[in-house]
């Protein structure tokens, strides 16, 4: 089978498509058939060291979907069935996505009932279910507002989707002036700008997904209502540590993060229920093949383009 190994992190280069054995299967691990996979900004952090608990060698990538190939001993599953993946160390302490075949432990692969192609079923796994898990953290009601931070991130595409179909009324927010027609396009009520991570509206707001992260998070809790819930999922703007926080412009608020590494059967059959019964999709913005993976990592950091970079293994 093909494997893009990383011996040493480093640029697009130290990508190398090596050959490997297909893996066999343990007593509680099984061994997929990888059809496709998403391309994700933090995928390519990792790939030139800025995750230092990852160690090399090592085959990155944190999502996939298949089939079962081999089970495990003791699985619950069967030869063949559609499976995805997700986190669980995937791609960071396990050997990842950027391969035709994986040994993932049954625990973290997850059956899903759906009817697409493999490159459509890509575009779901990470996105979509990071973005319910964020809404639902809020515990919002259909008819309330909810602002999505980071609006023109897949995420946060998935997000606006995801909670129109909820019955929520959503806000999406972006700091490029000329996407604020493409965030309605995508479903958002209303689009508004975000300027020097300053809301450019006075409005609050029952509950915030913010995707930009901690230079956002005190404007994020200062446009929420009393009672409201500000969910943190994503670091955009690349910074890890809150500066200057006044914990008293919590008062009568709240404040969470939403990890999507403990990730349940349940919120991923819910979630499916929702892409099959309203359509939902994210635009995908290339797919490549495995052997372009230099390209699509390049691809992901150069281009403006809306949407899913997705990798096609067949």
């Amino acid at each position: 089978m093909r494997a893009i190994v990383i011996d040493q992190p480093g640029d697009a280069d130290v990508m190398k498509m090596v050959s490997r054995p297909i893996p066999t299967p343990t007593k509680d691990q099984t061994v997929i058939r990888i059809h496709a996979f998403g391309v994700h900004r933090y995928e390519v952090l990792t790939r030139a060291g800025g995750s230092p608990s990852v160690k090399f060698p090592r085959v990155i990538g944190v999502e996939a979907v298949g089939e079962v190939y081999a089970p495990a001993a003791d699985s619950r599953l069967q030869v063949g069935q559609k499976v995805i993946t997700m986190m669980g160390g995937l791609g960071r302490e396990v050997d990842g996505s950027y391969q035709d075949y994986a040994l993932v432990a049954d625990k973290h692969l997850y059956p899903v009932d759906y009817a697409g192609d493999w490159v459509t079923l890509a575009q779901y796994p990470e996105n979509f279910y990071t973005a319910l898990g964020a809404i639902k953290s809020l515990g919002l009601q259909a008819g309330q507002s909810l602002l999505v931070r980071g609006g023109t991130s897949v995420v946060g595409i998935a997000a606006t989707k995801l909670a129109k179909a909820l019955g929520l009324t959503v806000t999406a927010t972006t700091r490029r002036p000329e996407m604020l027609a493409e965030l309605k396009q995508q479903g958002a009520d209303v689009a508004i700008l975000d300027t020097d991570n300053q809301l450019q509206t006075s409005k609050q707001f029952d509950g915030v997904i913010d995707m930009v992260g901690t230079v956002t998070m005190a404007d994020s809790i200062a446009h929420l209502r009393q009672g409201g819930v500000v969910c943190v999922i994503g670091l955009l703007a690349g910074e890890w540590v809150v500066k200057n926080f006044d914990p008293f412009s919590l008062a009568g608020k709240f404040l969470t993060v939403f990890d999507s590494t403990d990730v349940q059967q349940s919120l991923v059959d819910e979630m499916f229920e929702l892409i099959k019964r309203y359509d939902l999709t994210v635009p995908i913005a290339k797919v490549f093949k495995l052997d372009e993976i230099r390209a699509a990592h390049d691809y992901v950091m150069q281009s403006r383009a809306l949407g899913q970079v997705i990798i096609d293994n067949d």
